[in-house]
Order: C-alpha cells, then sequence, then structure tokens
C-alpha cells in the first residue's frame, strides 16, 4: 500500500476513495514541493489494443512526458478501447486515458459508477468508421450486411458502440440479421483475408496501420457510409447525436480506395480524467499532448489534428481545473 513521503512544503497524496480502488498499486502519485516543476510518481495511462492507434498514441505521449517531467512515471495499459477506457478512468483503474465521445456520452447516460468524476482535458482527433469488406465483395451499403458474418469489435470497445448503432440505422439487427463476431483490429485482418468473415468494422485514427498493411497484402474496398445513415443516426438520440458526417480522404488508404474519398462517420476523441486528479499535474500532461503534437503527428497521422483551438471544447466533460489552468496560459 502507499506511503506517502513526509510533506515539506506544498506535498499531495492520492487518498479517499480512488486510492481504495488503487489497492494494486495503480494511481499512485504524488507531487514534489511547489517550486519543482516535475511531477514524479506514477500514473496510470489506459490506452486500447496492441495494433490500435491509441496504443501507439500513449507509447509515444510517454516518451513526449519523459523529456519535460523525467520522474514521472506513466504505466501504459492496454485495452479493447474506448469503452473499457471510460470504465477504467471513472472507477479509479487508470488516471488518464483516451475515449470516443459517444463512449464518454454512453457511460453517463447509463449513470454508471463514478460517471459524475469524469473530466475532459482536451479534444484530439476524430476517429473514422470503417467498414471493410473483399474487394470483389457485393456488399454496397451497411444494409447489404444482413446475412452475413460481420466482426463488430470487442466487448468493451468504441468500435462495438458505433458498429451497432450504424447497423440499427441501416435497418439491421446486429444481434439477429448478421452473425456478429466479438473480434477486435488484431484479429480482424487475418479473418478477412482467411474468407473466415464477410466484413468488419473499425472505427479509428486515419490511416490505421492494421488496415493499411492488409490492403497491402490483399484487395480490399471501404463501403460508403452515407448522409441518410448519419441523419438516421442522430435520430437514435443519446450518444449517437455525436456522430457526424465525414470523409475519408482518398489518400487514407490508396491501394483499398484506388483515388476515390469515401463518405463515412465520425466521432471525436478526448483525453479524459477524473476531478480528483490533481490540478498541477494535469496541467503539465495537457500541455504536453498540445506541444508534443508535431513529433508525435511524424508517426501517428492523427495526432496532427490536434488544434489548441478547439481542444478546449470537451464536450459531453466538464474541463478538468487543470486543463482550465493550462489554456488559460496559452490564450493570446
Amino acid at each position: 500500500m502507499f506511503q506517502a513521503l513526509p510533506r515539506t512544503g506544498r506535498r499531495w497524496a492520492l487518498t479517499g476513495s480512488v486510492a481504495a480502488v488503487a489497492v494494486a498499486g495503480l494511481l499512485l502519485w504524488w507531487l514534489l514541493p511547489l517550486g519543482d516543476e516535475s511531477p514524479r510518481g506514477t500514473v496510470t495511462f489506459s490506452t486500447g489494443t496492441p495494433t490500435g492507434v491509441y496504443q501507439k498514441y500513449g507509447t509515444l505521449l510517454r516518451s513526449a512526458v519523459a523529456k519535460n517531467m523525467p520522474e514521472l512515471d506513466i504505466r501504459l495499459l492496454n485495452s479493447d478501447g474506448s469503452q473499457e477506457n471510460v470504465e477504467r478512468v471513472a472507477t479509479g483503474q487508470a488516471d488518464f486515458t483516451f475515449a470516443a465521445v459517444d463512449a464518454v456520452e454512453t457511460y453517463r447516460l447509463r449513470n454508471r459508477p463514478g460517471a459524475s468524476q469524469l473530466r475532459g482535458c482536451a479534444r484530439l482527433y476524430d476517429d473514422y468508421v470503417h467498414l471493410v469488406v473483399p474487394r470483389d465483395s457485393d456488399v454496397r451499403s451497411v444494409a447489404d450486411l444482413k446475412g452475413r458474418r460481420v466482426a463488430v469489435g470487442q466487448s468493451g470497445s468504441g468500435v462495438r458502440l458505433v458498429a451497432e448503432h450504424v447497423l440499427k440505422a441501416a435497418g439491421v439487427d446486429p444481434e439477429k440479421d448478421i452473425t456478429p463476431l466479438a473480434d477486435g483490429i488484431g484479429t480482424m485482418p487475418g479473418l478477412l483475408e482467411q474468407h473466415r468473415i464477410d466484413a468488419f468494422f473499425w472505427s479509428g485514427g486515419l490511416p490505421t496501420s492494421a488496415i493499411t498493411q492488409l490492403s497491402k497484402r490483399v484487395a480490399i474496398r471501404l463501403v460508403p457510409i452515407g448522409a441518410d445513415l448519419v441523419a438516421r443516426l442522430h435520430a437514435q438520440g443519446g450518444a449517437s447525436r455525436y456522430y457526424r458526417a465525414a470523409v475519408m480522404p482518398a489518400d487514407a488508404y490508396p491501394e483499398a480506395e484506388q483515388g476515390s474519398a469515401v463518405p463515412t462517420v465520425a466521432v471525436a476523441n478526448l483525453l479524459v480524467t477524473r476531478d480528483d486528479m490533481d490540478a498541477g499535474l494535469t496541467e503539465q500532461l495537457t500541455r504536453a499532448v498540445i506541444d508534443s503534437r508535431d513529433r508525435i503527428g511524424a508517426q501517428v497521422h492523427a495526432a496532427q489534428l490536434v488544434d489548441l483551438r478547439t481542444a478546449l471544447y470537451t464536450d459531453p466533460l466538464a474541463l478538468h481545473e487543470g486543463a482550465r489552468r493550462y489554456y488559460r496560459s496559452v490564450k493570446p
């Protein structure tokens, strides 16, 4: 169990209900006395699947943080994706995470444990919904998936959430009209390549390396998700109001798109924490995310889209006080 160092000046230790959850040693961090700029200790960051954008982003962010906060240890936890990430932060199993806003709002609307404690630090980049099929498939729309074997993402993933919403908007019952498989991006491409599934959904930043690699091995195609479906999504209400019409540029997956942009659905990602995270630490981590945009973006293209002008808009979550301090400090 964590035992705080003696206090000299201002020093904080994580206490209360969150510490009770953190018996395994997660979520245990503290700050140096006032005047020492670098936090020290350990924070836990829930990312995503090993081959997904969240995990790569988290790994590069940890390296960027190490340059300015060398005494802060960031421990990365793999996860199924957004839904699991939100639950981990809300219940004290992780300190920070990436999560799509539809997953955040769904957790809040269901009034799940710790939902009221969730806070936003930054709006990051958009996830784009991919519906991937073999190039010679006769699936031309989401409605054509009826009777097919479709990978819809793991149970704790954001992919599963958006896939179910998109299927229902197209009049497809995700439990009765298709044969759903609970696979993630680590196994979906191989299953399609082996003809064990007919299609798969993915929601992620552009480009997602697993799909890029698949497109170079086999002939695949991205099925359009048109504006008519976006209107039907919005009619569902709730978390579906955060989906918006978008276009995957033709150069996102050149082999798959063959010069044509693909209409689809996009949803924003947030950097998420809890209201009891120390304001100083949260301010510095938010700063690190924004400042490392170009460096991380050289390897994770989606990170280049983080924009200081829009980063503070973390609806449906209120800004954490530490993040608010950061945005005030850089306001022109």
